[in-house]
């Protein structure tokens, strides 16, 4: 059997509960509405927030890639400018080198050529210098030969002459040699023979253009003729009881003279008046 307390109390509930319901329900419906509408707008101003973060980023990005553009275009302009330069000074460096190796190559070709050309002076000097020193020998070779001949010649008669003197100076050495016995002597054309050394000459003719002349040589009491003589022909005759050989040279000759010297042995006897003759 149910209390009647409780019955009441189970009725009042019932009579009240829809009022505070429905406030309870404004206030929730309230609250829900204020949080959908604040929750409305931070979506919007996060969607907002988000869109300026992405124009910032896209502008960002997009100076970023217009820098690195510019950055690009810059480092291959500043590398083609570069590359030309440094393509321009391996030209000039390569064209100053070439300039240099053939500028070498001219200064040694005209420094051979320089030294060909003294060298071939020196060698021309050398040639001329050996073949005056080449002529020289041979002139010395030629006058020491002809020295030769003549000093020691053959006489006319086919004996080896001594020492034929051509000048007065070699007469004069030839005299200090003491070798011989020389009389010089001068003679002029005569009609009598003059006495020289232990003989006498006379002079018959003179050709100075041909340099001959014709002498006779008195001698012994006998004449022997000397015809078409020449300068420095020792001219040979035999003379005394000894048989010893003379000889006469003539050095030079004038229209109607001739100068010359006689020689003899030195064991020839000497002649007892010298007259005009003088004997060593």
């Amino acid at each position: 059997m149910s209390s009647p307390f409780l019955a009441a109390a189970d009725v009042q509930p019932q009579r009240s509960s829809p009022g505070w319901i429905k406030v309870l329900m404004g206030i929730l419906t309230a609250g829900l509405l204020a949080s959908g509408f604040m929750l409305y707008r931070l979506q919007q101003d996060v969607a907002a927030v988000q869109a300026r973060q992405a124009a910032a980023d896209a502008r960002l990005q997009d100076q970023l890639a217009a820098t690195r553009a510019d950055l690009k275009s810059s480092t291959s302009a500043l590398a083609a400018q570069l590359g030309m330069t440094q393509k321009q000074l391996d030209q000039r460096a390569a064209a100053l080198r070439r300039e240099q190796q053939a500028a070498e190559e001219r200064i040694a070709s005209e420094q051979k050529q320089q030294i060909t050309a003294v060298s071939g002076e020196v060698a021309g000097v050398k040639g001329q210098v050996g073949d005056v020193k080449t002529e020289a020998d041979t002139t010395k070779s030629e006058l020491d030969a002809t020295r030769a001949k003549l000093e020691r010649t053959i006489g006319d008669l086919n004996v080896q002459s001594g020492l034929v003197a051509h000048t007065r100076d070699d007469l004069e050495v030839l005299k200090h040699k003491g070798d011989r016995n020389y009389y010089e002597f001068t003679l002029a054309k005569s009609k009598r023979p003059t006495p020289v050394g232990t003989v006498s000459l006379q002079l018959r003719k003179t050709d100075a253009k041909h340099g001959k002349f014709t002498l006779d040589v008195v001698s012994d009491d006998h004449t022997i003729t000397k015809k078409d003589k020449n300068l420095f022909e020792p001219l040979q005759f035999y003379s005394g009881k000894d048989r010893n050989l003379f000889e006469i040279v003539v050095f030079t000759m004038g229209k109607d003279s001739i100068t010359g010297y006689l020689s003899t042995p030195k064991s020839a006897p000497a002649p007892i008046e010298v007259g005009k003759s003088s004997g060593m």
